[in-house]
């Protein structure tokens, strides 16, 4: 036997043939028709929150199992209670939820919702498509410097917003920039903002890095397109309780850590290089760094040099033994701290003779030597 108790309760706002001859009566069935229509959206709109929240609190436990995973052992007692907190917070939006599927299975059938199209699309067999080639890193950095060189002021428009409402509604008036590239550009200006000293304005960007972050990881969980998960995070975010603000609070000074991290990295290479180059201009004609050269120089010579006591330097020089005075005399010259006249050149050329010559009379004796 057909069983049609499911139409006994269905919702429609002109099944009244009979009114008062005082009331409109098509006002009165437009009136009726537009509250069940704010009804059904507000429906919607709690179906959507709920949904997002459920998939950020799935996304919290996440990161939070990924960061007790890495985690020492005096972190771990408090991120343990952070899952606890979490925990909860889910068993309490898993009643919500339910109460919330209840009243949508009790929700009487109207004349919007007693039928749904049985067809909205045909399908035609194809081969399927294979799946895409991971993209090349130089095909990545041209899509990143296209992208950017096109939507950078509205980038860093939206970074400049502390408002929810404002950065809500500039976002679902340009969806295009929710994406992993306008993340990265933003997270680099932060880096940018740290080398120039500008924390002030860095930690501004930092706070809507972490909301397109927030809105990229909702879409990844939700498995959806980003740029629709825009209304439903900030539904979220607005209302959100304490422990959801203070996970959001902790990532933006994660985040802010990370970047002084990068920034201070990045001085360093700056200030290594910076130093080469200056190293390089200072190298006298025979290579070598005068700065380095004086370093090596015994105290007394470092003295005669300093007082620029060319005598005194002379009679260093002299009490000095040979081989060790032509070391240094050549190096002197090399780096251009001394500039030789005939005099010297040929002095520390024959002393370099001697020396030479000297070494070569004793491996001549040692050769005798292993002969007797």
């Amino acid at each position: 036997m057909v069983d049609y108790s499911k139409w006994n309760h269905i919702e429609v706002s002109d099944d009244e043939d009979d009114t008062h001859p005082n009331i409109d009566t098509p006002s009165l069935f437009r009136w009726r028709h537009q509250a069940r229509v704010d009804r059904m959206e507000k429906r919607e709109d709690d179906r959507a929150s709920m949904d997002a929240q459920l998939a950020m609190n799935r996304a919290k436990l996440q990161s939070l199992d990924m960061k007790m995973a890495a985690a020492e052992d005096a972190e771990k007692k408090k991120l343990k209670a952070e899952k606890a907190g979490l925990k909860k917070e889910k068993e309490k939006l898993d009643k919500k939820n339910d109460e919330l599927q209840k009243e949508e299975r009790l929700t009487p059938w109207n004349v919007d919702t007693l039928s749904q199209p049985g067809f909205e699309k045909s399908l035609v067999n194809k081969k399927a498509a294979a799946d895409p080639e991971p993209q090349s890193e130089d095909k990545w950095v041209d899509d990143y410097a296209e992208f950017t060189k096109k939507h950078s002021k509205e980038i860093k428009q939206f970074a400049m917003f502390s408002r929810h409402d404002d950065s809500e509604r500039f976002l679902k008036d340009n969806v295009h920039l929710v994406s992993d590239t306008a993340a990265n550009f933003l997270s680099i200006w932060c880096v940018d903002l740290c080398v120039e000293e500008k924390r002030n304005l860095m930690e501004r960007v930092s706070r809507q890095v972490i909301v397109m972050q927030y809105i990229l990881q909702l879409a990844k969980s939700l498995k959806t397109d980003p740029r629709g998960c825009v209304g439903p995070f900030y539904a979220k975010f607005k209302v959100a309780d304490k422990e959801y603000q203070a996970a959001y609070e902790d990532e933006v000074r994660s985040f802010i850590e990370r970047v002084e991290g990068r920034a201070e990295a990045r001085l360093e290479v700056a200030m290594a290089e910076h130093e080469e180059e200056e190293r390089k201009k200072r190298l006298g004609p025979g290579g070598l760094d005068p700065v380095e050269v004086f370093e090596s120089l015994p105290e007394l010579l470092q003295k005669c040099f300093e007082e620029k006591d060319i005598p005194a330097l002379q009679v260093a020089m002299q009490a000095l033994p040979k081989e060790e005075a032509a070391y240094h005399l050549k190096r002197c010259i090399d780096s251009g701290m001394w500039v030789p006249g005939p005099s010297d050149a040929a002095e520390a050329e024959g002393e370099e003779e001697a020396a030479a010559a000297a070494a070569g009379e004793a491996e001549e004796e040692e050769k005798y030597e292993d002969l007797d």
